[in-house]
């Protein structure tokens, strides 16, 4: 959740730090600093609150090559300039950043206190500078000091540290995140490539226990023995345009837009005369699947309840867990089954959990993911790529939409070969519209009436979604978003749920969004009418002539298509429904108050 940023290389490394974390300000945060090295000791700056308070009492510090930054998100301790990284060991000549949780981070403290180590904050992270200065103290060099006290530590972490008199980054991970950028002998240190795309685009996804060194000159990886290890360089394909707002006043608002584009990127080459062809599945990948699980959480969770719902049609037994329940709620798993983690970022903590569970169990795993070497893509067999491309706006967008068309298009591969799958006599439809899908999301985008329906019901005590079969996850989802960045109170029902208790709440000052895809949608419009007998207004999410239309107050317009696609088309209007009342409402958009895009913690 929290963000590392570190540079090596010729001139004044604060330049790229403060670009790195501002870059990183979207993973959510509440303190920001930074430490350089600079041949006159470790020099640190740090405080709570923005990257641009920061950034001020930056413009006459000392210069450096070699430094390090982070934007934290509190964990252990509130938000202060104390608890704010870089931390030091007690004599400052030590300072490190770092992302995770130190699990046995009190015992640690204990101990070095009573050898005489002051502590200054309430963080986990202070026992790695002073554990790095007490093996220091037995004279061994830097490099072997800080893979002691790695090797001391409990826990999930991505650290990096600088030493005085050292021009070099040591750094490591386990569980948590970091990734190294290649740019001429210019070195950068991220959790994330969009800190530093603006200057590389070449890369090395690191792994847990590999230790990195960044040097002037040189770039070194080994295991924790010092063992070296080769890790492949990869080309990130994003354009660093796409990680800037360009003509849009938010990022969440540039990536809405972007969901034509992001969407025939994910089904280009997958969809060839009539037929699903996904290379990284041939014929008979699934032939021994018996059942399938997807694990998710937040908005991945609801792409991956599109996916149950799809392969259930299909006869295909299948189930979504939640992946912080996975352990428990499972149920049996076995060779015979297939776990499909969907993760935007293929780093969050719960659902690498879940995977890790489920490969010990013998399952087949596959991540639906959109970074090319997360963790989820390299810990599962086989990764589906979303082709999404990079996105900064906390709410998940043109994600949602991606993952939801890619489980679409597997599943109906995954149908096909297990021996109980049917594959249903829409497919055919499904398919052939699929390539119309950005046209039609491009519609709805050049004429939705969100905006002024998001006027219309604002001040509302509280907001509805309601869908049935592909349009209950889209409920779900709209809820999702309009809580988020709005600080509004929404719910998501499953139509047919608001009249065993959910109606209680039902008043005039309730606006009920309901979504119609085409499947069931008499029974959906009956539910929405029991609720505007009520007085609740009611907003149809459906095609121009439809039945709803005319019972509604209000309508936000998709184009016919196949049911499963126009659940996707409800989705972007509802999107543009929560922008607009959150635009209306004055709302950081981008950035919705104690949440973060990457949650890397459980």
């Amino acid at each position: 959740m929290c963000g590392i940023i570190a540079h090596v290389g010729d001139g004044n490394a604060i330049g790229p730090l403060i670009e790195g974390l501002e870059n990183l300000e979207y993973r959510g945060y509440d303190s920001a600093g930074v430490a350089v090295q600079n041949g006159s000791g470790v020099k640190v700056h740090k405080c709570s609150g923005q990257v641009s308070e920061l950034k001020e009492e930056l413009r006459a510090t000392p210069k450096g090559n070699v430094g390090i930054g982070h934007t934290r998100w509190s964990t252990h301790g509130p938000p202060t300039d104390e608890n704010a990284h870089p931390h030091t060991d007690t004599a400052g000549d030590v300072a490190v950043v770092h992302n995770g949780i130190i699990e046995n981070y009190e015992r640690l403290r204990r101990d070095l206190e009573a050898k005489g180590h002051e502590f200054t904050s309430d963080t986990d992270t202070e026992v790695i500078p002073h554990l790095i200065d007490h093996h220091l103290g037995s004279s061994t060099s830097p490099e072997a000091a800080f893979r002691r006290a790695v090797s001391d530590l409990d826990g999930t972490y991505a650290i990096a540290a600088l030493v005085d008199g050292e021009e070099a980054v040591y750094a490591t991970r386990q569980g948590s995140p970091l990734v190294l950028g290649l740019e001429d002998e210019k070195w950068y240190l991220a959790s994330d490539v969009p800190a530093f795309l603006e200057h590389t685009n070449e890369v090395v996804y690191l792994e847990d226990e590999d230790v990195v060194v960044l040097e002037p000159h040189e770039v070194t990886i080994t295991d924790l023995d010092g063992r070296q290890v080769e890790r492949a360089a990869d080309t990130v394909d994003w354009d660093p345009e796409e990680t800037s707002k360009g003509k849009y006043d938010h990022y969440m608002l540039k990536e809405i837009h972007n969901q034509p584009t992001s969407l025939s990127n994910t089904i280009e080459g997958r969809v060839q005369d009539g037929e699903v062809a996904l290379e990284e599945f041939p014929d008979g990948t699934f032939a021994d699947v018996r059942n399938v699980q997807f694990v998710a959480c937040g908005t991945s969770y609801h792409a991956a309840l599109c996916g149950e719902q799809l392969l259930k049609e299909a006869g295909v037994p299948a189930q979504v867990v939640r992946a912080s329940e996975y352990v428990s709620t499972s149920g049996p798993v076995s060779e015979e089954t297939l776990v499909i983690a969907v993760t935007q970022s293929g780093e969050t903590a719960d659902t690498l959990g879940a995977v890790r569970a489920a490969n010990a169990a013998g399952a087949t795993t596959i991540a639906v993911t959109n970074v090319v070497g997360s963790t989820a893509a390299r810990e599962t067999d086989r990764a589906l790529y979303l082709r999404a491309g990079p996105e900064i706006g906390v709410a998940a967008t043109k994600t949602f939409s991606s993952q939801s068309v890619a489980l679409a298009l597997l599943t109906q591969r995954i149908a096909a070969d297990i021996p109980v799958g049917t594959v249903p006599e829409s497919t055919e439809s499904l398919l052939n519209t699929a390539e119309r899908l950005p046209d039609d999301i491009e519609t709805v985008l050049e004429t939705s009436d969100s905006d002024r329906i998001a006027a219309k019901y604002g001040g509302s005590d509280s907001y509805f979604f309601i869908g049935r079969d592909l349009g209950y996850p889209v409920a779900l989802e709209g809820a999702l978003k309009f809580k988020e960045i709005t600080y509004e109170h929404a719910e998501g029902f499953a139509a047919g749920e608001l009249k065993h208790g959910p109606l209680a709440l039902v008043t005039p000052r309730t606006p009920i969004f309901a979504v119609f895809t085409g499947e069931d949608d008499e029974k959906t419009l009956t539910n929405a009418k029991e609720a505007r007998t009520r007085g609740a207004p009611i907003v149809a999410v459906a095609p121009e002539g439809h039945p709803a239309v005319q019972a509604a107050d209000a309508h936000l317009e998709i184009p016919d298509t196949h049911p499963t696609w126009a659940s996707l088309l409800a989705n972007v209007q509802l999107q543009l429904v929560s922008y607009h009342a959150a635009s209306h409402l004055d709302r950081p958009i981008d950035k919705p108050r104690n949440l973060a895009k990457s949650v890397t913690v459980e």
